[in-house]
C-alpha cells in the first residue's frame, strides 16, 4: 500500500502565521570535559498547517529537540516562542495549558498508555481535557465513536478493553484517535511508523495528513527516513550533531541538496533499479 498522492502535494507556508519558533535553542548535558552538546544553537520557524520533517540519524539530537518542544526538557540556552510569544511553562498549570496546544505520538505505543486504564478512560480523559467534562454520556460516546471511526477502528469493539489487548497497529491508531479528540494546534510525531509494517505505515501517514487537513494543525514529523520525509513533508530540516545543516522546502532540500550530510542520507536510500552499494558495511561492522 503506497502513501496517498496528496502526500506529494508540497505546499509553501512561508506567508502563513507562525505557531512555533526557536532562536538559538541549545541543550547541554554534563559539565566540563564531560559536557555533551545535544542541540547546538538551532533556529526554526514552523507555520500553521505546515507538515515539517526533522531528519537525522540516531544521536543527531532530533529527539532531544522534540522533548524541548514538548516542554519535557528545559533548554540550556535560547528561546522557544509559541504563537509568536515567548513560551511560559514555568509551573504545572502553565504546562497543562501549553499541552492543550501541543501533543505527541511516539514510536512505541505500548509505553504511551497506562496499562491499568481502559480505552474508554483514555479517550474520556481527552474529551475532559478539551472542556467536555459536562457533556452527556451519549455525547461523549458519539465523540469517541467518531474518533475511532476516523482511524478505522470500531469503538463498540474496543469499549471495556485495555490497551495491551490491542495489536501494535491498533494502538498506534488509538494514539491518533486521541489527537482527533484533543485537536491540538501542533502534533509532534516522533518515529510513529517505525514499529509497524509497510501497509500500516502508509495508513498511519495518511491519517496524519487527514488530521492536518481536517483540523489545520501543524505536524512536526521526527524521522531518520529521508525518503519518507520527502513524500510527506512541505518543509524539511536536516539535523547532524545537534545542528541544522540544511533546511527548506522539501523539493529543494531533497532534489537539490547542498550539505554533504544531506547528500549522504539520500545516497543511503536503496533504489530498486540500481545495484546497492554495500561497500560501507564492513567499515561499520569493524567500527562496532
Amino acid at each position: 500500500m503506497a502513501v496517498s498522492e496528496k502526500a506529494m502535494e508540497h505546499k509553501d507556508f512561508t506567508n502563513k502565521p507562525l505557531c512555533l519558533s526557536g532562536r538559538g535553542v541549545t541543550k547541554v548535558f554534563g559539565m566540563g570535559d564531560k559536557k555533551t552538546v545535544a542541540v547546538d544553537h538551532v533556529d526554526f520557524d514552523f507555520h500553521e498547517g505546515e507538515f515539517v520533517s526533522i531528519v537525522g540519524e540516531s544521536g543527531s539530537g532530533k529527539t532531544t529537540l522534540s522533548k524541548m518542544l514538548l516542554g519535557l526538557s528545559n533548554a540550556t540556552e535560547g528561546e522557544i516562542l509559541f504563537q509568536g510569544k515567548p513560551r511560559d511553562i514555568s509551573n504545572g498549570k502553565k504546562k497543562k495549558e501549553y499541552w492543550k496546544g501541543i501533543q505527541a505520538i511516539f514510536q512505541d505505543p505500548f509505553s504511551s498508555f497506562n496499562t491499568f486504564h481502559k480505552i474508554d478512560s483514555v479517550l474520556l480523559d481527552c474529551i475532559n481535557m478539551r472542556g467536555g467534562k459536562n457533556l452527556s454520556k451519549e455525547e461523549k460516546t458519539a465523540m469517541m465513536t467518531e474518533a475511532c471511526s476516523f482511524v478505522n477502528l470500531k469503538f463498540a469493539e474496543l469499549t471495556n478493553k485495555y490497551p495491551f489487548e490491542l495489536s501494535g497497529g491498533q494502538m498506534q491508531r488509538l494514539m491518533i484517535a486521541r489527537i482527533f479528540l484533543m485537536k491540538p494546534k501542533i502534533l509532534l510525531a516522533d518515529e510513529p511508523t517505525s514499529m509497524v509494517d509497510a501497509c500500516s505505515r502508509a495508513t498511519i501517514l495518511d491519517m496524519l495528513l487527514n488530521l492536518r487537513d481536517e483540523i489545520g494543525m501543524t505536524v512536526i514529523f521526527i524521522t531518520h527516513d529521508i525518503g519518507l520525509a520527502y513524500y510527506i513533508s512541505d518543509t524539511v530540516y536536516i539535523m547532524e550533531h545537534g545542528k541544522f545543516v540544511e533546511y527548506g522546502k522539501a523539493d529543494e532540500v531533497i532534489l537539490e541538496p547542498k550539505a554533504a550530510y544531506t547528500k549522504r542520507l539520500i545516497s543511503d536510500v536503496p533504489k530498486i533499479h540500481e545495484e546497492w552499494d554495500l561497500s560501507t558495511v564492513d567499515l561499520l561492522t569493524e567500527a562496532e
